[in-house]
């Protein structure tokens, strides 16, 4: 089955609203992701890292903005209203992504783990049904990609070096183990994002290539692996979420709430 443009999407009501869920799941872990590395700017340990973590926040936001395009397309709300404005329920970011920054390491080991789950789902996007999704899969890999190499030598480096900096970066890895999980869980639309393929893989096949490529990587940076991965019991891509996105929102809004209808 191929769908080549919204208006053949909406035909029928099932594939729109898997799609539909599942453009938000890849929205919301963009633009929170975004959201926190714009957290850094002023604050990273040289004014080179400053600079990237800025380049890497724009480029998240960005990619959140080409979904909710997508989403307009389909009869969503506008792209700023459902940014800025949408009910925290109706959020579908893993809860991973709505964590406070902690430490370096924290934030390092975060954006390594969760760059390596995106860079697998691009991959299998890039052979999605719906065409818009399958074109924008392969572009925003193309950016993701510089992404991942950065995080990966960074978060290869601190390991390396011994010390406090690998000890941090092992107590940030057993924190963020409660949550990894939820990176896999594709919500209560699985079933059918699979069997229309719109995502041509499921969740716990991308949890085993995630865990192939990360092993090898903790190994060289000498990080005892946590442990079994669960989807947690909070599952941001039913909805659920924790404080943390609450304010989260409340600071990324607080400019549009100004004044949600002036134009810019």
């Amino acid at each position: 089955m191929r769908v080549e443009n919204a208006e053949q999407a909406k035909q029928s009501e099932a594939y729109r609203a898997a799609l539909v869920d599942f453009l938000y799941q890849l929205a919301d872990d963009e633009l929170c992701l975004g959201h926190r590395d714009s957290e850094w700017l002023g604050l990273a340990p040289d004014i080179e890292e400053d600079v990237a973590f800025s380049s890497v926040a724009q480029d998240e936001v960005g990619h959140a903005t080409y979904c909710f395009s997508l989403l307009h397309d389909l009869g969503e709300e506008d792209p700023d209203r459902i940014a800025f404005a949408r009910e925290v329920k109706r959020w579908r970011n893993a809860v991973l992504l709505e964590r406070p920054n902690g430490d370096w390491a924290y934030s390092i080991a975060r954006h390594f783990l969760y760059d390596v789950f995106d860079d697998i789902r691009l991959e299998a996007l890039t052979k999605s049904s719906y065409r818009p999704l399958r074109e924008g899969a392969r572009k925003i890999r193309r950016e993701e990609t510089y992404h991942l190499q950065h995080f990966r030598l960074w978060f290869a480096r601190l390991g390396q070096a011994g010390g406090e900096a690998q000890e941090r970066l092992a107590q940030a890895v057993n924190r963020l183990w409660s949550d990894v999980g939820g990176l896999f869980s594709l919500g209560r639309f699985e079933a059918a994002l699979i069997e229309n393929g719109i995502v041509p893989i499921s969740g716990e096949e991308m949890r085993q290539r995630w865990e192939e490529r990360i092993r090898p990587v903790m190994d060289e940076a000498g990080i005892p692996w946590p442990g079994e991965i669960f989807i947690p019991s909070v599952d941001g891509r039913q909805g659920e979420h924790t404080d943390d996105l609450s304010a989260l929102l409340d600071t990324m809004g607080e400019v549009y709430r100004l004044d949600p209808n002036a134009v810019w």
